[in-house]
């Protein structure tokens, strides 16, 4: 297994969150009992999660408690007096309960005065880690979305995968298209292509009766699919290495995959 692969798939997240099958929860406990570089990503998740929790908690407003209080004053029966007298030692427990109980709250009174008032650089800190807790939420919340949408084109029968086999420029490369006839909707993944030079790109191609048709330009920044530009009447794909931007036609020389769109049988 490659772990660096595992734990940029989102799955550790998607366990976290509890949005797995029960498959995947399997196989994910199995990882955990296996790699310990992965229970200490699943660690650092949860860490995360959990900070997110806390410090996104809202303190109800005051109003809440106060008609809350009304309406228990309102429900509760009249409770029957009984006269107290020194040989009742309940009591005298009771009451030294109330009392350390005042005391108790006079300090957390008073502690939570002293943190209100904190300097202005204390506050500032604080409130540039609740910022960066909840950056680091939205990008959790982002990569599950993307994993997601990407799980929606792979499963969709809607999809033609054409596999794109490395050429004699590079015999080990390797890489997928996810092409919808109908939609000509066109996504891009890689599984295996070597790096270029910033002056380079690689360069998505169509085979369209016969002729090659832009289908864009892409580096290898990026995880799961790429949307492309769509394509209609593709017979089939082929990615060559062309100048920084593109170009209008492909420089055949340097084609590193290439493959035929294979039509299901009905």
């Amino acid at each position: 297994m490659n772990i660096q692969e595992y734990i940029a798939s989102g799955i550790l997240e998607s366990y976290a969150l509890g949005e797995v099958t029960d498959a995947e929860r399997t196989n994910v406990e199995r990882a955990l009992t296996q790699y310990p570089e992965v229970r200490e990503e699943l660690r650092k998740i949860e860490e995360i999660l959990e900070r997110v929790a806390f410090e996104s908690a809202i303190a109800p407003p005051l109003r809440v408690k106060e008609k809350l209080m009304a309406r228990i004053s309102l429900a509760k029966p009249k409770a029957k007096v009984i006269a107290l007298t020194p040989e009742q030692p309940f009591w005298r427990y009771a009451t030294a309960a109330s009392i350390a109980i005042a005391l108790f709250s006079s300090y957390l009174a008073f502690h939570y005065n002293q943190l209100w008032k904190a300097d202005s650089m204390e506050l500032a800190q604080i409130k540039e880690e609740k910022q960066l807790i909840a950056e680091q939420y939205n990008v959790v919340n982002q990569k599950l979305d993307k994993i997601q949408g990407d799980l929606a084109v792979i499963e969709s029968t809607a999809f033609t995968r054409v596999v794109m086999k490395g050429t004699e420029k590079d015999k080990n490369a390797l890489a997928s298209v996810y092409w919808n006839p109908a939609t000509q909707e066109v996504y891009l993944s890689i599984q295996q292509l070597k790096e270029v030079s910033r002056e380079n790109q690689f360069q998505l191609w169509a085979i369209v009766n016969g002729k090659p048709v832009d289908a864009g330009v892409f580096d290898l920044n990026f995880a799961g699919l790429l949307k492309m530009k769509n394509i209609n009447g593709a017979a089939a794909f082929a990615v060559t290495i062309e100048p920084r931007g593109g170009k209008e036609a492909p420089t055949l020389e340097t084609m590193q995959v290439v493959g035929s769109v294979v039509t299901n049988p009905s």
